[in-house]
């Protein structure tokens, strides 16, 4: 597996032909540039796009616009956590820029057929697992074109898919 950078990984969604796949497997992430608007939300409910976010809205507009995909499959523990519910309150920015997101409660699937590590699957033939360092925050993402690994998460991604709910349809649980 070959370490890239953010700046890498954005390389990959514009080299894409026709689809990139996310998998959301954590209940909750240390986001860096979500701080205070996560911190906000906490505090009065309320979410407020923060304007830091219009470069991957753009880099999403830019893929989606040329007939690409972009999708993803949260995977979440019900009842929501705290994180759960701001992201949930965040998605409407990121489906505005032409993102496909389902939510997958975790009990619907045996945890047996899913990952624990969170993905992007790029043409069915490029997959950057999401690195973490040790408090949380995001370190890289570490890319495979392994043809077993790769086939094996367009496996997963296929099958949570078809299980999990279009976002318009979830709804969140206290």
């Amino acid at each position: 597996m070959e370490l890239i950078t953010s700046n890498e990984q954005e390389q990959l969604f514009r080299d894409c032909r026709f689809r990139a796949f996310h998998l959301e497997v954590q209940d909750s992430y240390a986001v860096e540039d979500e701080a205070a608007a996560l911190e906000t939300f906490l505090d009065t409910g309320e979410f407020e796009y923060d304007p830091e976010w219009r470069h991957w809205d753009d880099l999403m507009r830019e893929v989606t616009s040329s007939g690409r995909a972009v999708q993803r499959v949260r995977v979440v523990t019900e009842p929501h956590t705290d994180y759960t519910r701001f992201l949930f309150a965040t998605t409407e920015s990121n489906i505005d820029s032409g993102e496909d997101i389902r939510w997958l409660p975790r009990h619907v699937i045996a945890s047996a057929e899913i990952t624990t590590d969170d993905w992007w699957l790029f043409d069915d033939d490029t997959l950057a697992f999401t690195v973490f360092r040790p408090d949380g925050t995001l370190g890289g993402f570490a890319v495979t074109r392994d043809p077993r690994i790769v086939a094996y998460c367009a496996a997963v991604r296929d099958r949570v898919w078809s299980l999990a709910t279009p976002h318009s349809e979830y709804r969140i649980k206290r």
